[in-house]
């Protein structure tokens, strides 16, 4: 399974970048003077930051510098942010974690997870105050290089210490990402130990994460690590499906079929079914921090009801040619899944 960097945390130290441009009076004056909405756009607010930060490098603002390589990093210009980032990286902890982000996962550069793994021990070994803020983050994708054996040795054990480490103990300015994996960790690893599980999820959810909130609703569903409760497991997996996790949704499209709400099933899954996997799963992941794998699964859960909907007119008009194109992209997001559904569904003969 491939797990994804954590981000940059934010430092309480410093202002945020949109903060930093709102403060400078020649911002506000340059907002104030423009009327058209031509002047409002994206591109040109990016090109003023810039000016802006260029002449605050100008007059000796250390800061500045690792703002402009943070807004091209934001923008996607990965290899004008790793210059930027390497210029200032003896000076400024944040720019060397964001190196080993960029090592690590390959962004404006050749993959190199070793050096991304060294630029993340600089941050946990570091004794400044300046890096506090950065350990958890760093610990957490410590532990994913040790979960994936890339740059390290593989070692779930050295992952869990990390993760555990990074988990603080549940605490919300912590890792969150560190606490949700604790309860993917607990509940794949063999034996399974489903009330960390169940714990760990709770912990994550409670503080904010969508993933585990999902996860939740499952284990309530099941009675994994915890007793079994419907309406609980309902109300995680609605809340969480609201709120954009993708696997949740392609979980109640499967529970509005085996119920029988076939009217609801099909129109639902339309929806999930018709998202476009090249584009929106990176997208969905980055907005929602769900893993690309389970926003995959959902997609070819929605997927393969629908198509069953189709294929036997549930609660939609029967046509067999759509029905084909959507078991086909069913079969292309997650092979093994829709192979498993397709049985599950002739053993109950639904």
């Amino acid at each position: 399974m491939k797990l994804t960097s954590e981000e940059l945390p934010k430092d309480p130290f410093h202002t945020s970048l949109s903060q930093y441009a709102a403060k400078s009076q020649r911002f506000s004056q340059w907002r104030k003077e423009k009327t058209g909405t031509d002047h409002y756009n994206h591109a040109n607010l990016v090109d003023k930051a810039l000016q802006l930060l260029k002449e605050r490098i100008r007059r000796g603002d250390a800061l500045a510098y690792f703002l402009r390589g943070q807004l091209y990093f934001e923008e996607g210009w990965y290899e004008e942010a790793l210059q930027q980032f390497e210029e200032i990286k003896e000076q400024d902890h944040q720019a060397t974690y964001q190196l080993g982000v960029m090592y690590y996962d390959g962004l404006g550069t050749a993959e190199d997870a070793e050096k991304g793994v060294e630029h993340m021990k600089k941050i946990v070994d570091s004794p400044c105050p300046k890096a506090r803020h950065l350990k958890f983050a760093a610990a957490y994708n410590l532990g994913r290089a040790y979960y994936e054996g890339k740059g390290v040795k593989r070692s779930n054990e050295e992952a869990e210490r990390l993760w555990l480490f990074a988990a603080d103990n549940g605490n919300p300015k912590a890792s969150v990402k560190a606490q949700s994996m604790l309860g993917l960790y607990y509940s794949t690893k063999e034996p399974k130990e489903l009330e960390k599980a169940f714990y760990w999820h709770s912990e994550a959810c409670g503080n904010g994460s969508l993933e585990s909130q999902g996860a939740l609703g499952l284990m309530y569903f099941y009675g994994q690590g915890i007793r079994q409760d419907t309406d609980a497991a309902l109300h995680c997996l609605q809340e969480a499906a609201e709120r954009g996790n993708v696997y949740a949704q392609g979980n109640l499209v499967e529970y509005y079929y085996n119920m029988k709400f076939f009217t609801k099933c099909a129109a639902f899954s339309k929806r999930i079914a018709d998202y476009d996997e090249a584009h929106d799963i990176p997208l969905i992941a980055k907005v929602t921090d769900c893993l690309p794998e389970f926003i995959s699964r959902g997609m070819a859960m929605a997927s393969f009801y629908h198509a069953r909907c189709l294929q036997l007119g549930l609660g939609i008009t029967k046509d067999e040619a759509a029905a084909k194109h959507y078991y086909s992209k069913a079969c292309r997001l997650n092979p093994a899944l829709a192979d498993e559904l397709h049985s599950l569904l002739i053993r109950q003969r639904i």
